[in-house]
């Protein structure tokens, strides 16, 4: 196979994504069975954590140690990078020494001009525009629980950030609905994708009406800790309470990738209700970046 990154959901088709969450979730399986087979035997995978992380390096960290692999962390202050060095450069560099590299960063050029100079896979593992890894998970958690997405209406109700955008991006890959309810001023500035089922709007109530999944995360993600105050304001009409879940479909889930400030964006009682997947959410970051992994590797 050619050299293939994982920079946008749009990097796989989506025969491949329904092929790669198949396999998450039999590795998963075998987890739960005591097997962990070593898929990443002598192979490194260099992590570059320019925004602080605690799913994205426990889970990429956890999969390369199972599989008899190795991870190497890498802060911008613990890199050349914090110090002036070109991204190509470092690019270049960790080719020569890692078998893939997974940056998590603010701007989505940053994961682009490392892809375009690495001569190994670069997973972008969360930018300002996009957290496709975050949404393969929720992808996985939804088939375990549900099957299939194809068909079915999504809510997305806050903030139009990147993972509002990521979204947009799985509704046409997946072929699902898609409603979006944010504030007026924080619409998702990705455009709708060509022949995708998506509606963007500003009201929560809407979006979730008879909706089979109503996701939302923080109203002030990492970068954004000036506009706190601000956006609480303008979010206080969008979080999701039980009042606005009763709209949704009697079956419907409920995810957050997590951290949740409980009675800002999300109260108590939905994230903590039975119908609220957040920890098998969160948990399926491991299995849905081993066979991440193991697909840009070229081992499956």
């Amino acid at each position: 196979m050619a050299l293939r990154h994982f920079l946008a959901l749009e990097d796989l088709s989506r025969a491949e994504t329904e092929k790669l969450l198949a396999r998450a979730s039999e590795l998963k399986r075998w987890r739960r069975a005591g097997k962990r087979p070593p898929l990443f035997e002598r192979k490194t995978l260099a992590m570059i954590f320019e925004k602080s992380s605690t799913r994205t390096r426990v889970s990429f960290e956890g999969a390369m140690a199972e599989g008899g692999g190795k991870a190497v962390f890498l802060s911008s202050h613990e890199s050349q990078l914090g110090r002036g060095e070109p991204v190509e450069d470092t690019a270049r560099v960790l080719s020569e020494m890692a078998d893939a590299i997974m940056v998590r960063t603010f701007g989505h050029d940053i994961v682009e001009r490392m892809a375009r100079h690495a001569r190994v896979p670069v997973i972008n593992g969360l930018t300002n525009d996009l957290h496709p890894c975050q949404v393969l998970a929720d992808l996985l958690t939804w088939f375990e629980h549900r099957g299939p997405i194809a068909g079915r209406r999504v809510a997305w109700v806050g903030d139009g950030n990147n993972m509002c955008n990521t979204y947009m991006s799985a509704a046409r890959l997946m072929d699902f609905e898609l409603r979006v309810a944010t504030p007026p001023d924080y619409a998702p500035r990705a455009a709708v994708p060509d022949g995708a089922r998506i509606t963007l709007g500003h009201d929560p109530r809407v979006a979730v009406q008879d909706a089979d999944l109503v996701v939302t995360d923080v109203w002030a993600s990492m970068g954004q800790e000036e506009e706190a105050a601000a956006r609480r304001e303008a979010f206080r009409a969008f979080q999701v309470d039980a009042a606005l879940m009763a709209r949704a479909a009697p079956d419907a889930l409920f995810m957050h990738c997590l951290p949740a400030h409980r009675g800002e964006e999300v109260a108590a009682e939905v994230i903590d209700h039975p119908a609220s997947v957040v920890w098998d959410e969160a948990g399926n970051r491991l299995h849905a970046q081993k066979a991440l992994l193991e697909f840009l590797l070229n081992l499956a």
